[in-house]
């Protein structure tokens, strides 16, 4: 009996590992209906400013889903998460997330994907 119990506990623990590989296999194959949207927006010379440990900034990236590798991202914190990178203090960051545009102009915080549209030109997904 008790054999039985551990060769199911195997098998099931074999089906969740099996699961879990299948999901992440077909999430990396779906095409992300925002990938041509980030694009875009660095096309567009749009230039997302954040920090790792930053949770608005992770809140921002969670929008565009896997899609987030296509942004126009750049990283301001040390690897510590102590101090910010020189990139960031000569462009004047204070506040993460921080957006810059084409034109100059500046927003902070979460942006909307609408608003983000809106500043680069870039069309919305439906």
């Amino acid at each position: 009996m008790e054999y039985i119990k551990k060769n199911l506990w195997v098998a099931g623990l074999i089906a969740v590992i099996i699961l879990l590989v299948a999901v992440w296999a077909l999430r990396t194959q779906v095409p992300n209906k925002y990938a041509p949207f980030a694009q875009c927006l660095a096309d567009r010379g749009a230039i997302f400013y954040g920090a790792f440990w930053c949770p608005k900034c992770a809140e921002q990236k969670k929008m565009f889903g896997s899609a987030e590798k296509k942004l126009p991202y750049v990283e301001c914190s040390t690897p510590n998460g102590k101090a910010q990178l020189p990139i960031c203090i000569e462009k004047g960051i204070q506040l993460y997330p921080t957006w810059m545009f084409a034109d100059g102009s500046v927003e902070k915080g979460v942006l909307p994907l609408a608003r983000l549209a809106e500043k680069s030109g870039c069309e919305l997904p439906q």
